[in-house]
């Protein structure tokens, strides 16, 4: 059966009100591991000191011009995040007005209210930046948000722990997505706590362990964007602990930018001359060992992420052990394998369905629209740090 059928399917039998619904599945039965789940195929990798990317190409990718991203939505006016309780005026980019209904009594650090006015349904994605309002904010979890809905209470995790002020309720869009480590704990942990401390030391990844008969951990090469470097860049640049600010706009800042030149220079030069595929994902190692994974549903929807993904792995890449070592295509094709463990599902019928899969160390996440067409638009799958 076509996965997007399945999900689709699926998605109405998991949807269980009006609310959304919540269901819990214990261990459900997957396909046998070892075979990676789509239509793909991996290139070879793209390497560049301690990072690996090998793109993920197909040569069948659904039509995602249905849906609108945020960057474009809070770009062109058509969507509105403004902190709870926030009640008055914002205007779109051609200057109309358009009413912010006070939502809540408060403002509140988890939460803002989202109201999307556009004519396609919106798609969120864990761990995307929103900039403005009393503090930065990040997306909490992959969703879609259709039109017409309802203003809707959107659950964030703070990127700026030292600020609760603000001459505006609003945000615009940063064309930002954070790293590997912070994304993680907001899309799996889900803990607040988590979140700050990996902004704060840049990554949550353990060394690695020493070779087997050897005693301890191995040492590992010093980092770039060490906890100190990352220090005196919030003591210097980023006294609110502004995500933007450490990771952007200082001198730690400006070392990603080289890096991220380089790596895209080559990953350019690797996908160069495709015929009849087009790049859809990749799947990422650092230091040899193959920690990530973004996957969507059409090499469009790809491209418009790709940028602040891309950045986000260097970061990560930055604030790891600079392991100069290369993981083998072997090791990121049995990466993709289909998980069999804890399943976890929710879903907002006729909209969408977000389904995790927990096996081990390994995290999947999926998100499948039902409307207006049905399809898998996301797949994150991460090893976890923690």
């Amino acid at each position: 059966m076509d996965r997007s059928m399945l999900g689709a399917i699926l998605g109405s039998l998991f949807g269980m009100s009006a609310l959304g619904g919540l269901a819990l599945i214990g261990a459900a039965p997957n396909p046998a591991p070892g075979k990676p789940e789509g239509n793909w195929r991996l290139l070879d990798p793209v390497a560049y000191e301690n990072i690996t990317i090998f793109p993920v190409v197909s040569s069948s990718t659904q039509d995602t011009s249905p849906f609108l991203t945020l960057d474009e939505g809070l770009s062109s006016g058509e969507v509105i995040v403004s902190e709870q309780g926030a009640a008055g005026l914002a205007r779109t980019r051609d200057g109309r007005p358009v009413a912010v209904p006070q939502y809540n009594n408060g403002a509140s650090v988890n939460q803002l209210v989202l109201i999307n006015r556009s004519k396609r349904p919106l798609l969120l994605l864990a761990g995307e930046l929103v900039s403005g309002g009393k503090q930065d904010r990040i997306i909490g979890k992959d969703r879609i948000v259709p039109v017409g809905s309802e203003p809707l209470p959107l659950d964030v995790f703070c990127v700026e722990h030292g600020r609760w002020t603000g001459a505006s309720s609003q945000f615009i869009e940063s064309k930002t997505i954070v790293h590997p480590s912070v994304r993680e704990q907001a899309a799996v942990t889900q803990s607040q706590d988590e979140v700050w401390s990996a902004v704060r030391s840049g990554t949550l990844a353990a060394p690695k362990a020493a070779p087997s008969g050897a005693a301890g951990r191995m040492d590992a090469p010093p980092a770039a964007l060490s906890a100190e470097v990352i220090g005196e860049a919030i003591a210097t640049s980023a006294p609110t602990q502004s995500y933007a600010k450490i990771y952007e706009h200082s001198r730690a800042g400006a070392s990603v930018d080289e890096f991220v030149e380089e790596l895209r220079r080559r990953f350019d030069r690797a996908t160069l001359g495709l015929k009849g595929e087009r790049v859809v994902g990749v799947v990422v190692a650092y230091g040899g060992d193959v920690a990530w994974s973004d996957i969507f549903a059409s090499g469009e929807l790809f491209e418009h992420y790709w940028s602040k993904l891309l950045r986000s792995y260097a970061v990560e890449a930055l604030a790891r052990p600079s392991y100069r070592e290369t993981a083998a295509i072997t090791d990121a094709r049995e990466f993709l394998h289909n998980l069999n463990g804890r399943e976890v599902v929710e879903s907002e019928p006729g909209v969408y369905r977000w389904r995790e899969i927990t096996e081990g160390r390994l995290s999947l996440i999926e998100l499948d629209s039902i409307a207006p067409r049905a399809m898998t638009l996301h797949r994150l799958l991460l090893h976890r740090t923690s």
